[in-house]
């Protein structure tokens, strides 16, 4: 197995990792959002993801016709979850009886999600300067016979 193999296969793994850490925060920073342009509160984002084939990295070395297995970004879409309801009657965007829909965005999960996908990521990074290293560590065996 060659660099470019090992290193497209994390850098897939650490794209949907970024995708899924982007889509947390953004369910954080939009927890309180009571009104959005389509008139509700904010539907949280999920990430989609799947395994599938990836094209390699594209440079001098790298085979454009050449797929590999890894890890796939499918989608990004928001989920149907039930608004959080509170009575608020003094709301601007409270109903005829005082109650307020929020986001049904929990932010203990949303937390769990953050520190799952900052550790994947590392391990994605990890992986990929192993396989660096050993890629340098044979080229050094090489040039030395």
């Amino acid at each position: 197995m060659d660099f470019s193999y090992a290193a497209s296969i994390s850098a897939s793994g650490m794209d949907v990792e970024r995708a899924r850490l982007d889509a947390s925060a953004i369910n954080l920073a939009n927890v309180h959002t009571t009104r959005t342009a389509d008139g509700g509160p904010f539907k949280p984002l999920r990430v989609i993801s799947g395994f599938g084939t990836v094209t390699p990295f594209s440079g001098t070395f790298a085979n454009a016709a050449r797929t590999i297995p890894g890890v796939r970004l499918v989608n990004i879409q928001q989920s149907n979850v039930a608004p959080r309801v509170a009575y608020e009657p003094g709301h601007p965007d409270a109903n005829q009886h005082g109650f307020v829909a929020y986001p049904g965005v929990d932010s203990t999960v949303e937390m769990v999600n953050l520190m799952t996908a900052v550790r994947s990521y590392e391990a994605n990074l990890i992986a990929m300067n192993a396989a660096k290293a050993m890629a340098t560590k044979a080229l050094e065996i090489g040039g030395n016979s």
